[in-house]
């Protein structure tokens, strides 16, 4: 089970750093962060391999974000920085048990949290 958290209203230009807290089975490996803006596809941001920390991420997020993880916690985080309007979206964690193939679609995961929403906006 995952539950996403730590998103909320931001002015352009500010910070936000989500959390995904892993509960139950901790059997998955690598856990994605996702957006969905209103009317749009759901958009893949970034994963972290729980093992060894091996990250990726999308253009849209090379640079502002920063996925990092604590596996003591079982949690996931998002630093989000010099956010802008067009990143307001319901923001989404992910996880996946196997490894291999694709990572950048949402049928690529198993498991969902419930969304968070970040709005940016002054």
């Amino acid at each position: 089970q995952l539950q996403a958290s730590g998103g909320g209203l931001v002015q352009p230009g500010g910070s936000l750093r989500l959390s995904c807290a892993a509960s139950g089975s901790s059997d998955y490996y690598a856990i994605g962060w996702f957006r969905q803006a209103l009317e749009k596809e759901r958009e893949w941001l970034s994963i972290i391999t729980r093992k060894d920390g091996t990250t990726w991420y999308a253009d849209s997020a090379k640079g502002r974000f920063t996925i990092t993880r604590d596996n003591a916690k079982s949690t996931v985080y998002l630093q989000m920085n010099s956010l802008k309007p067009e990143d307001t979206a319901v923001y989404y964690c992910s996880a996946r048990r196997i490894w291999g193939g694709s990572y950048t679609r949402p049928q690529d995961y198993e498991y969902w949290g419930q969304g968070t929403q970040v709005t940016v906006s002054s």
